[in-house]
């Protein structure tokens, strides 16, 4: 993907006042659209309950957003690669909010998956753009700073979506909570249409461009630990909560209050991810995904022990959550000068991880039980700790 940048011609009073009331506004879209993503995650239960469907199936929500996503992200921004991108990005987030109401009305499971399927297409596609957006709103000086906004949306979905909707969904129902993201969107489409100023198509996208990355022998290895990750942290992640129900045996109250812990145990990993990543990235990138691969096999051995694994859920947040920027750290690295391919390749290669993690482990969820679940999760990540030591920190 080659994308041209190019700053808006306002005065710089103008230009000030404009790009931090629009990137906050983004950052709110960034919230939903990762809350939303895995909101299913402390719902499963309830949802296939409601549906008519296994837990194993419910977790296909995850996997339709995703392939969704991959798709958009490869393809979708090239079809509307003439559009104004302020149009793009109301565009993506008018499909999020009729995402949460096809959802929370879904009389059927099918329609429920064609809500999904909206949800991945926002996903895939404001995201693939977020930072040809961010560095038309932002000077260079301050593209940092509304990197950091921007990504602070995600960072705290991360640490609400579970818990929060675990807590709604025990006191409104599944359907209630996708429902109320419902008039937030519709807040969130207008503020983008007074804040987000104009911003002419100036790009053109190739599709073959980003693949052709992956003729670096280094960078392919790399993505492909990217992806190891990926399964592997979401093969057990989406299928907590009824772990948490059936195996620990938490009622509703306690068990939000274990994937609270998940989620700031996580805001805590991150907070110091860069500084470690600066000085020791190889041992970053090789660290992350080994130690999870321990905290797998823990969780299998001491699951039916309430104590022993809310602290596990916690380290369990603190190493998973700051891998993509440990990743993201080596990209920049490694190739430099095309982080816009290596960044919409990373984009199709997360989600598509995400929904191979959710297919995965629903189909070992419901034939073998739970415990494969956990096992192929340790078994993929351990694998990713292996090519990460292979693609190697930063070059010398």
């Amino acid at each position: 993907m080659s994308i041209e940048l190019t700053l808006n011609e306002t005065s710089p009073r103008e230009d000030a006042a404009t790009r931090w009331s629009a990137v906050t506004c983004l950052s709110l879209l960034t919230f939903l659209l990762v809350g939303l993503e895995f909101l299913p995650v402390s719902l499963l239960t309830p949802i296939a309950g409601d549906l008519s469907v296994s837990e194993g199936q419910a977790g296909l929500a995850i996997t339709v957003s995703g392939i969704f996503a991959v798709a958009t992200s490869l393809f979708g921004n090239s079809i509307l690669t003439k559009i104004d991108r302020k149009t793009i990005v109301l565009l993506y987030t008018a499909v999020l909010a009729a995402s949460s109401l096809a959802v929370a009305l879904a009389p059927n499971f099918f329609v429920f998956l064609v809500g999904r399927s909206l949800v991945g297409i926002s996903i895939g596609g404001f995201w693939s753009l977020s930072t040809a957006i961010l560095a038309r709103l932002a000077s260079d000086r301050d593209l940092p700073k509304a990197i950091a906004l921007l990504q602070g949306g995600t960072a705290f979905a991360l640490v609400l979506a579970a818990p929060l909707g675990s807590f709604l969904g025990g006191l409104i129902g599944w359907r209630g909570t996708f429902l109320i993201t419902v008039p937030i969107g519709i807040a969130g489409l207008i503020w983008q249409l007074v804040a987000l100023p104009s911003m002419p198509a100036t790009s053109t996208a190739s599709v073959a461009r980003i693949f052709g990355l992956l003729r670096n022998r280094r960078f392919a290895i790399g993505m492909a630990a990217t992806g190891l990750a990926f399964i592997g942290q979401n093969a057990l992640s989406i299928y907590l909560r009824p772990f948490l129900e059936g195996v620990t045996g938490l009622e509703l109250n306690v068990l939000s209050v274990v994937l609270l812990g998940l989620g700031v145990g996580g805001l805590a990993g991150t907070s110091i991810i860069g500084f470690v990543a600066r000085r020791y990235l190889l041992l970053v990138l090789v660290g992350l995904p080994a130690a999870l691969a321990i905290l797998a096999l823990l969780l299998i051995a001491l699951g039916p022990f309430a104590t022993a694994t809310a602290s596990l859920l916690v380290m369990w947040g603190f190493f998973s959550t700051p891998i993509p920027v440990a990743w993201n750290t080596w990209m920049a690295a490694v190739v430099p000068g095309e982080l816009e391919a290596a960044g919409g390749l990373q984009v199709a290669l997360i989600q598509l991880a995400i929904a191979g993690g959710a297919l995965a482990g629903g189909l070992l969820f419901d034939t073998a039980g739970w415990w494969s679940t956990f096992l192929l999760a340790a078994c993929l990540l351990a694998g990713s700790a292996v090519l990460a030591a292979l693609a190697g920190g930063r070059p010398g």
